[in-house]
């Protein structure tokens, strides 16, 4: 159960890293009015995002097969 928590909240993570830096690098302006669009912070907070979601992911994967 625990782990198929970790796995969604890993996943999550990394979806919404990668949404954030499409955003602050403007690849992915929505919505329009969106304040996050162009502004570069935005890019490695979702970077950051990305990396702790993927070493959810990772960790997890490594402690189900033990």
């Amino acid at each position: 159960m625990m782990a198929k928590v970790a796995y969604g909240l890993g996943g999550l993570l990394t979806l919404i890293g990668l949404v954030w830096m499409g955003q602050g690098s403007g690849y992915f302006p929505y919505p329009a009015e969106s304040f996050m669009i162009d502004q570069t912070p935005w890019i490695y907070w979702g970077g950051l995002a990305f990396i702790v979601g993927l070493a959810i992911i990772l960790l997890t994967r490594g402690r189900s097969r033990r």
